[in-house]
């Protein structure tokens, strides 16, 4: 009974660490893109949607900051 208790929380706290650091580099990738953007709500959407598709696309995670620079740099307001 000990040994599955240990296995449980053992489990438990290793699963809790892949979420959290998961989350975080959710959070920093977000981050980046807004930062991007500055202060224009319609950019700030505008490089949301190009993260999205960035991911979608595959993207490596090394190659994000220059494709989202790139996208920033593309950004033409209408």
């Amino acid at each position: 009974m000990d040994y599955f208790i240990i296995f449980i929380t053992t489990a438990a706290g290793l699963y809790f660490h892949w979420w959290l650091f998961r989350r975080i580099r959710r959070w920093m990738d977000r981050d980046l893109a807004l930062s991007l953007a500055g202060d224009d709500p319609d950019k700030r959407s505008y490089l949301l949607r190009c993260l999205e598709r960035a991911k979608a696309e595959g993207v490596k995670r090394r190659d994000l900051p220059t494709w989202l620079q790139r996208a920033a740099e593309d950004y033409r307001a209408d």
